[in-house]
């Protein structure tokens, strides 16, 4: 038998280090070639490891969360023949890592452990005879789940008159049973009151770490919001002749066209305004001071999945015609959610979409998918009275939030971009008018 100590791959080009984000394996499992070790994240893109080796795992080489360098030993495997590390070395490398504190056990200690920072013990004196222990305010005794609360008439009806619900009195009584003094000490511990119900306070804190994905995302939003200097501009759009042209094409091409919801329409609207506004349609580098102007319109679009906020980007729209892009964007979406979607989906962004669909507010404030300079927002769609000159008409409206790296995107260019997309989707036709 021999070890075959497995290093961390290169998961992606120019890659250092990796985040370890799940074990699929623990010490003593019989893993076979192939069989799933871990997943780590890079970016944006998680990435499962596979076994290259069948054997018995003698040792994780990380914990989770922890930041893992490319070429790290991921794990030790047990394997028929020599293996590619000596037991020596395995053992040697596991007598390197600091031993995690843990307390004896009583019986290994051989006295009870006490707590480090008890004071000295004073002289013993006579015991007292104490109060029973349940006595104490506060101390509840074991009372099994839809337990009807043990209490003589008169504490029930005390407790009727205090507005105390008795279900969430300890009592310390015989079997549970809840007495006066119990009522009295529930009371004076402050139980909140909710409507006519005093209940106990909630003090649980729960410990998340954050890694992952939602780190990725975390770094992701600070360095936007750190880095750039954001201007948002909201802008009203009457969608109703838009949504007519949507139904009508969807119902012509129903079930042989891939089906088509507003983001293919203001994606196409985009293409159309960034050919006059190239600048918009940019990556700025920071560090260098230089803004990469693109030819191709990569546009991303924020998916929520299970793992955290992901960036699908549809690249070229440009080039694709309002159901390519309708079916790329169902593609990208579906396999952002399902977990596998591939780095290069997710890289390359030039502008970006981001909606909320039906769950949308009246107006939002996007924040820009560093390192591009713009981001489209789209708000919820909703019937409003609209002033036609003479009265108020019922009309399906919509609006935009558009924020922009004010760095390299004056305020008037900014304006000049959102009321070219109003106008667009205001007027649909136009973006089947070549020229």
């Amino acid at each position: 038998m021999g070890v075959f100590a497995m290093r961390l791959p290169d998961v992606g080009e120019g890659i250092a280090e990796a985040e370890l984000t799940e074990w699929h394996v623990k010490p003593g499992d019989i893993v076979q070639e192939d069989d799933i070790l871990a997943a780590v994240m890079t970016d944006k893109a998680a990435v499962e490891v596979p076994s290259a080796v069948a054997g018995k795992v003698l040792e994780l080489g990380g914990e989770i969360g922890e930041m893992m360098a490319i070429g790290s030993v991921l794990i030790r495997i047990e394997v028929d023949g020599d293996g590619n590390e000596s037991a020596d070395a395995a053992a040697a490398a596991q007598a390197a890592k600091p031993a995690a504190a843990k307390p004896a056990a009583p019986e290994e200690a051989g006295a009870t452990p006490e707590p480090e920072d008890k004071p000295a013990a004073a002289p013993a004196a006579p015991a007292p005879v104490a109060a029973p222990a349940a006595k104490k305010p506060g101390h509840r005794l074991p009372r099994p789940e839809g337990a009807k609360p043990l209490a003589a008439p008169s504490v029930r009806a005390r407790a009727r008159s205090e507005g105390v619900d008795l279900r969430h009195v300890p009592g310390t009584g015989p079997g549970g049973r809840i007495s006066h003094e119990d009522l009295d000490n529930w009371i004076a511990s402050g139980g909140i009151q909710q409507g006519s119900v005093k209940r106990g306070r909630n003090t649980g804190v729960e410990e998340i770490r954050v890694i992952g994905m939602r780190r990725k995302i975390a770094e992701k939003m600070a360095l936007s919001k750190r880095q750039i200097p954001h201007i948002t501009i909201v802008e009203e759009v009457e969608m109703g002749a838009l949504e007519d042209l949507r139904a009508a094409l969807n119902k012509k091409h129903a079930g042989e066209r891939p089906k088509l919801t507003l983001l293919p329409f203001l994606m196409r609207a985009i293409v159309e305004a960034v050919r006059e506004q190239p600048g918009l349609n940019a990556r700025f580098d920071d560090e260098a001071g230089v803004i990469h102007r693109h030819g191709g319109v990569h546009i991303g679009i924020a998916t929520q999945t299970p793992q955290g906020l992901n960036v699908p980007v549809v690249h070229h729209a440009e080039a694709g015609s309002l159901w390519d892009n309708a079916g790329e964007l169902a593609r990208l979406a579906e396999a952002a959610r399902e977990g596998s979607i591939k780095r290069e989906e997710l890289t390359g962004g030039t502008i970006t979409i981001t909606s909320l669909g039906a769950l949308g507010a009246i107006a939002t404030t996007p924040i820009i998918n560093h390192p591009e300079v713009a981001i489209v927002g789209v708000n919820k769609m909703q019937i409003r009275p609209v002033w036609d000159g003479q009265q108020f008409q019922p009309r399906k409206m919509m609006n935009l939030s558009c924020s922009f790296d004010h760095r390299v995107v004056d305020g008037w260019d900014a304006a000049v971009f959102v009321q070219k997309l109003k106008t667009l989707l205001e007027s649909p036709a136009m973006l089947f008018v070549e020229g």
